[in-house]
């Protein structure tokens, strides 16, 4: 594979940095670039300034609003939003559920949902898990039974993440319980403004509120916000679930957070010297950068495959365990850099103008925090020994 961009591309990577130069908010650049608690007013605001410059739909086709850009375009634009420190783009409307409304969609639920997800005039979040459901999605509980022109919708989803802001989410719900678990799966859009449904916060182990359990109590829901065909919605899952894994890589991200470390190893001394000259610790950074040269090469040819309009396979497996490997290897590492100074883990100081006492460097705060909070990645979108078990059987035909 080349991996040289072409002269276009190369343009077109100095256009989108000098965007972002010139448009990101400097408050909402200040959290990211730090590490500091972003709220759900910094993705909107950022998709709105994106969306206005035409922008809002990196990924999306022409003909539903999107740029219509090239796999590598993609890619050079979501790098350097990242590099930048741009808030990363939230997926579940823009890069989960409407893929999966554009290929399977109806022209009325196109019409209705995917404007206002570009515009981020609506937000989105992800019905997938369940107590006793997480990587094992076939098993989902939570029932649908048709009356009239409505499903009756009873059960839980749990772990929903940003759940509490969220206008919509779409749910993966059993329609049938007499056939292969597979076959008895239905993909619904839900307002989360139905009268029926409760969202309960989960606070994770860094102290935030990021997941949720979400509650179904005779919901009704029109039929016709069910997407494709009754009970084939495991065909949409796992459609969606090949754009999840891809997403979750993370490489702009990783890039950036590398570079961050840099700038600490730097700054903190072992013996005398900047940590970033000990020899044991810089080649634990030189690893982890080799680990996302190779991952990067593999994310090109799945993006390759996008651009032909083939959903990701079972290569997404391949980058979602090895993406959320590296993003970890590195929250780990910033630990380390600080050492003692990582250990307090302090919410309120996360918070962009904090005025307390400090314990350490400013840049100390957030690590512990977002040390505990990566520890998820290895386990949402299908846990990384799922993932092991599908590159065993499709690609190595075990």
């Amino acid at each position: 594979m080349d991996l040289n961009f072409s002269p276009e591309e190369l343009a077109f990577r100095q256009e989108v940095r000098e965007f972002v130069a010139t448009s990101l908010p400097a408050d909402i650049q200040h959290k990211v670039l730090n590490g500091l608690v972003l709220h759900s007013e910094d993705y909107i605001r950022w998709q709105k300034i994106l969306h206005a410059k035409g922008w809002g739909g990196s990924g999306w086709r022409k003909e539903f609003g999107g740029t219509g850009w090239s796999a590598g375009q993609q890619y050079i634009f979501e790098e350097e939003l990242a590099a930048a420190g741009a808030p990363r783009m939230v997926p579940f409307g823009l890069k989960m559920v409407a893929p999966v409304i554009m290929q399977y969609g109806s022209p009325a639920q196109q019409e209705r949902f995917l404007p206002k997800i570009l515009a981020a005039d609506e937000w989105w979040c992800q019905g997938y898990s369940e107590p006793g459901s997480g990587s094992d999605l076939a098993s989902v509980k939570t029932r649908a039974v048709l009356e009239g022109d409505h499903y009756v919708v009873n059960g839980q989803k749990t772990w929903t993440t940003q759940g509490q802001y969220a206008d919509w989410i779409f749910c993966l719900v059993r329609t049938d319980t007499e056939v292969k678990p597979q076959r008895g799966i239905s993909f619904l859009l839900i307002d989360m403004k139905t009268p029926g449904i409760t969202v309960r916060p989960i606070i994770t182990m860094d102290g935030a509120h990021e997941v949720n359990e979400v509650w179904f109590e005779n919901v009704r829901v029109p039929v016709e916000n069910r997407v494709g065909e009754e009970n084939a919605g495991w065909t949409y899952a796992k459609f969606l679930l090949g754009h999840e894994r891809t997403n979750i890589a993370g490489i702009g991200i990783a890039k950036r957070e590398i570079a961050r470390l840099k700038r600490i190893a730097t700054l903190e001394t072992k013996n005398g010297k900047p940590l970033i000259k000990d020899p044991m610790f810089a080649s634990r950074i030189a690893q982890v950068e080799i680990d996302l040269t190779a991952l990067e090469i593999t994310n090109l040819r799945v993006l390759s495959a996008e651009a032909a309009h083939r959903a990701p396979g079972p290569e997404a497996s391949i980058l979602k365990i090895k993406g959320t490997e590296i993003q970890q290897a590195i929250t780990e590492l910033l630990v380390q850099a600080v050492g003692t100074y990582a250990l307090p883990l302090r919410r309120e100081a996360m918070a962009a103008g904090y005025q307390g006492d400090a314990v350490g460097p400013f840049y100390a705060t957030p690590l512990a925090a977002n040390y505990l909070n990566m520890r998820k990645l290895s386990i949402y979108g299908g846990s990384n020994e799922i993932q092991k078990n599908i590159i065993s059987q499709m690609i190595l035909g075990l």
